[in-house]
């Protein structure tokens, strides 16, 4: 058996056993610890197919991004667990059809993957997913509707930024630029004021109240 059949029984078992601990675990931030340890499997299962880019893709996007922000998530928040087993078993039946329709397309595209033989397989598949292939394809053949995909996510970000950065009524807001610009005069301004005595008040209040009587 050679070392490339040993590392593939290898991340097969870790990546079966990782799931199913994350729908049998009963703490969520070990189930989404879990969760991360299958994607770590599977992204070694897409090295071995020779498919570095979608193995990077999904350790980046997946386990840099989405489980982290989920394992937050999770941490900040107080969740009630017995409230979220109270339906599970009225759940089931639907869960459990659908798992076994999963499991009968999987095996499916699987036995016939078997069933064709290697003659059969065109020679472009042995670069399908690799790095260097995948971005000569983007950038000559596919490079117009790369460039729309990256303005149209270029707009959702400054949209966003817009609709955080947009002023309220019922928030205070200043402009920084604003702020630097002030200069000490603007801030400060020195007022000449003659200056007055209240020794000589009271008896002043006296002789008015005389007079008013």
């Amino acid at each position: 058996m050679e070392f490339k059949t040993v590392l593939f029984y290898a991340f097969a078992v870790i990546l079966v056993v990782a799931a199913m601990r994350v729908i049998t675990a009963r703490n969520p931030v070990h189930a989404a610890l879990f969760l991360v340890l299958s994607f770590f499997s599977a992204a070694g299962l897409w090295l071995l197919l020779k498919a570095e880019f979608l193995a990077i893709v999904l350790v980046l996007v997946y386990v840099g991004a989405v489980m982290v922000l989920f394992l937050f998530v999770v941490m900040m928040l107080d969740i009630n667990m017995d409230k979220l087993r109270e339906g599970f078993w009225g759940y089931f039946p639907l869960a459990a059809t659908i798992g076994v329709i999963i499991v009968l397309e999987m095996a499916a595209v699987l036995l016939r993957s078997f069933w064709v033989s290697e003659s059969q397989v065109p020679a472009a598949s042995d670069t399908i997913g690799q790095t260097k292939p995948l971005g000569k394809l983007i950038f000559t053949e596919y490079v117009y509707a790369f460039e729309i995909a990256a303005v149209i996510l270029l707009v959702a970000i400054v949209a966003a930024v817009a609709l955080t950065l947009r002023k309220r009524k019922d928030s205070k807001y200043f402009d920084p630029a604003q702020a630097v610009k002030v200069k000490a005069s603007d801030r400060v301004r020195l007022v000449s004021m003659k200056a007055e005595s209240t020794r000589n008040a009271p008896a002043a209040d006296a002789a008015a109240d005389g007079q008013q009587s």
